[in-house]
C-alpha cells in the first residue's frame, strides 16, 4: 500500500465510521472497484486508532463527565440518572463485544466477496434509517436513557459487524425507534461506540505487537491514522450539526445511490 492509498482509505474510514453509511462496506467496495490491494493488519490498526483519537478529542468533555459521574455513583450510590449513565453505556457495549469477539472473523470472511449483498444491505438499512427518522417520536433526551434502552441499542449494534449496516447507522436507527431525538440518538451512538472502537484497537495493537510492523508499512500506518483522525473529527461535527438542524435523509439518499450504483455496475459489467 502506498501513501496515496493510505490517505484515501484513512479519509474513508474516518468519515464512514462516523457517518451512518458503513465504513466496512466502503473499505471493501472502494479498493475492489479501484483494484487496490487489501489493507492488512498494520493498516487496520492505524485506522482504528485514528478513529478512536477523533472520538476522544471531540467528546473529551463528555468522557470527563462520564468518568466523574461513574466515580460519584460508586462512592455515593446511583440515585441520579447521570451517575447511572456510564454503566448503561458499559451494559450496552457488552452484547456487541461478545458477538464481535466470537463472530467478527467469520462474518468478515463471508461478506468480503459478497459485493451484491453489501450493496443490498446499504440500501435496506438506509430505508430502515429513513423509516426511523420519519416515524420516531423524537421526544426523549439523554436524561431518559435507561438500562432497557441502552441494552436494546447495544443489541442493535451487534448488526454493525455486517458490512453495509453501519455501527452509527443502526444504533441511531434503534434510538430513534425508541423515541429519542436525533441529536440524542447520534450522541449516545458515539458514546456507545467508544468502548467498542477502543477495544478493537487494543486487540489489533496486541496482534501487531506480536507480529511486528512489516518493512515499509510504518508510513502508510501513520498516514492512515492521521487522515482517519482528522476526517473522523470532521465527520462527528458534520453529523451532529445536520441532525440538530435538518434530518438524516442526506445519508439515506447517499446509501440508496451508492448501493444502486454498485448493483448497476455488477449487473452491467
Amino acid at each position: 500500500m502506498d501513501i496515496l492509498h493510505a490517505a484515501v482509505l484513512g479519509i474513508l474510514q474516518g468519515l464512514t465510521e462516523i457517518l451512518p453509511i458503513s465504513s466496512s462496506a466502503h473499505l471493501i467496495l472502494v479498493p475492489w472497484l479501484l483494484g487496490w490491494p487489501e489493507s492488512g493488519l498494520t493498516f487496520d490498526v492505524g485506522l482504528h486508532v485514528g478513529t478512536l483519537i477523533a472520538l476522544c478529542v471531540y467528546f473529551r468533555r463528555d468522557i470527563a463527565y462520564l468518568l466523574s459521574d461513574a466515580v460519584t455513583g460508586l462512592r455515593e450510590g446511583f440515585g441520579s440518572q447521570t451517575s447511572r449513565l456510564p454503566f448503561y453505556i458499559i451494559a450496552g457495549t457488552v452484547p456487541a463485544a461478545i458477538v464481535g469477539k466470537t463472530m467478527e472473523e467469520p462474518i468478515e470472511a463471508f461478506f468480503r466477496g459478497s459485493h451484491t449483498l453489501i450493496a443490498v444491505l446499504l440500501i435496506a438499512f438506509g430505508l430502515l434509517l429513513a423509516l426511523a427518522d420519519t416515524t420516531g417520536p423524537k421526544r426523549w433526551r439523554m436524561d431518559r436513557v435507561d438500562l432497557r434502552g441502552a441494552l436494546l441499542i447495544g443489541l442493535a449494534q451487534c448488526l454493525a459487524l455486517v458490512p453495509g449496516v453501519s455501527r452509527s447507522g443502526i444504533t441511531i436507527t434503534a434510538a430513534l425507534f425508541l423515541g429519542f431525538t436525533r441529536d440524542t440518538a447520534a450522541r449516545f451512538s458515539f458514546l456507545l461506540s467508544l468502548p467498542i472502537v477502543a477495544g478493537a484497537g487494543i486487540l489489533k495493537m496486541g496482534e501487531l505487537a506480536r507480529h511486528g510492523i512489516p518493512a515499509g508499512e510504518l508510513a502508510p500506518l501513520l498516514t492512515g491514522m492521521a487522515t482517519s483522525a482528522v476526517s473522523g473529527y470532521l465527520g462527528v461535527a458534520l453529523l451532529l450539526r445536520l441532525v440538530q438542524r435538518y434530518s438524516l435523509y442526506p445519508f439515506v439518499w447517499y446509501r440508496l445511490l451508492a448501493g444502486g450504483a454498485v448493483l448497476a455496475y455488477l449487473f452491467t459489467r
